[in-house]
């Protein structure tokens, strides 16, 4: 029994929270006008690039764009970039989040992004397991399979809702 032994883990949660919003380089970011704004730009920045990436991906799965080039190019062409943006995007998200964890751990929209970035993991996951079985012959044909279509639009339905839900934290922060 953890919380008989250390505590209630939602008051631990909690004092680590505050333990890390007091910290210097959260304090500099909340308290500063001009560096949380920058380090928002940057992530927003990161997110649309990470979103863009990911979209010209999924659009080729599912049919509508660069029909020319075969779906493994196009992963292999994208995904460097992908996970730069998503580096990026995580490190400032970090430190937004320093800024102000305790509200942010308790806000409903703050809580469902990353409900939705874990299904958009557990989409990629399985897209790599089932989606793409036997690659090598649909794609030299060009004809994608549902499976891999179904991936490519659940991916983009599941970033639309997550970048919808990161931008409603931001309007109902108390």
């Amino acid at each position: 029994m953890f919380w008989l032994e250390y505590g209630d883990p939602h008051m631990l949660l909690d004092s680590y929270l505050e333990w890390l919003q007091a910290t210097a380089i959260a304090t500099l970011i909340r308290e500063n006008e001009v560096i949380f704004p920058w380090i928002e730009a940057a992530h927003v920045l990161a997110i649309a690039s990470v979103v863009g990436t990911i979209c010209i991906v999924d659009l080729r799965l599912l049919g509508i764009a660069s029909l020319d080039r075969a779906a493994t190019r196009v992963m292999r062409d994208m995904l460097p970039y992908t996970w730069g943006a998503f580096a990026m995007a995580a490190s400032t998200g970090a430190l937004l989040f320093s800024s102000n964890a305790l509200t942010y751990a308790h806000n409903f929209y703050f809580a469902g992004k990353f409900a939705l970035l874990a299904a958009v993991g557990l989409n990629m996951a399985a897209f790599h397991l089932v989606g793409l079985r036997g690659v090598e012959r649909w794609d030299a044909t060009g004809l994608t399979p549902l499976r891999a279509k179904t991936a490519g639009g659940l991916s983009i339905a599941l970033w639309m809702c997550l970048v919808a839900f990161g931008r409603w934290v931001g309007f109902t922060l108390h």
